[in-house]
């Protein structure tokens, strides 16, 4: 082999050992950068789990059980977060046979009051105070209006 060979080897052999450290070095960085976002990922979820914690086991529910109520009151999924099982149900069971027999008359009333019923509730709950909502709905226990 000519020295220019061995100078080329030489370089090579440097070049490679170079690229070695630099991809070490940039792996290194790559684990720390995942690393913090692992961590900023498990603090954003854990803030955004308190949240929906404490939107629906808090001590007042009045916004978000107010809104299911207009929107999705005929449903009952207002009653089911208050804690109102047997009446969440009743709604449900209503509406569903109001589905059921939508092609008869008696199908529209089956199928419209408990969505009436969802609104006049929602409303309700929107106009209370805070206090007598949770006084009325999460501690006395009233299921009806």
């Amino acid at each position: 082999m000519s020295e220019d060979d061995k100078d080329l080897g030489d370089k090579a052999e440097d070049a490679f050992d170079s690229a070695k450290e630099k991809a070490g070095e940039f792996a290194e960085e790559a684990k720390e950068a995942a690393g913090d976002f692992a961590e900023e990922a498990k603090k954003t979820a854990s803030e955004f789990s308190e949240g929906i914690k404490g939107a629906t086991e808090g001590e007042n529910k009045k916004l978000l059980v107010g809104i299911l109520a207009i929107i999705l009151g005929s449903l009952g999924v207002h009653k089911f977060l208050l804690g109102y099982n047997k009446e969440g149900f009743i709604l449900l069971a209503v509406t569903l046979i109001g589905y059921a027999t939508t092609c008869f008359v008696i199908g529209a009333f089956f199928f419209w009051i408990p969505g009436l019923i969802g609104l006049i509730e929602g409303i309700i709950y929107l106009t209370k105070s805070d206090e007598e909502f949770y006084n009325t709905y999460q501690v006395g226990k009233k299921p009806w209006f």
